[in-house]
């Protein structure tokens, strides 16, 4: 199970692990959580739905948010460095997409996702389009974050 290889390499490590969600709403917390002892790696994260929170607690910039957009390469960046910055941890993912059915726009399609990864030295993002329904995309998104830090993680 991805979770749980995650938190052995974590605890291999004596990495904590953090999170800044916006259209995932807190799954990708829930699914870690999941696992038994998650304490041990997992310090928590920011549901920042709104853009008023990613500027405040995950500290966002307004230029970011203008020029791309909630769902873009740049704020998945710079949430997942708010993540760590603000919790201390060593690793941190973020996840902002367009869950559907609504909020589209003609460059935001519907299931287009930004994933975000950071150490307190580098951070990387990926850019995935999901073609379900809301829950689905939502999963698939969570499931692709993990996929990606279970990756770094080696």
């Amino acid at each position: 199970m991805l979770v749980v290889e995650i938190a052995e390499r974590l605890l291999a490590r004596h990495w904590r692990l953090a999170v800044a969600e916006s259209a995932t709403g807190g799954l990708v917390g829930h699914w870690i959580t999941r696992v038994p002892g998650s304490s041990a790696y997992f310090w928590g994260g920011v549901i920042a739905y709104s853009n008023e929170v990613k500027l405040r607690l995950l500290g966002v910039r307004q230029e970011s948010l203008d020029r791309a957009g909630a769902v873009s390469h740049q704020v998945a960046l710079e949430m997942a460095r708010g993540a760590c910055r603000a919790t201390g941890a060593e690793v941190a993912l973020s996840v902002t997409g367009v869950a559907g059915p609504t909020g589209a726009t003609a460059y935001k399609p519907l299931g287009l996702y930004y994933i975000g990864l950071a150490t307190p030295q580098e951070c990387w993002s990926w850019r995935h389009d999901f073609r379900g329904n809301r829950e689905e995309n939502n999963e698939n998104a969570a499931r692709a974050a993990l996929s990606h830090l279970l990756d770094y993680l080696g």
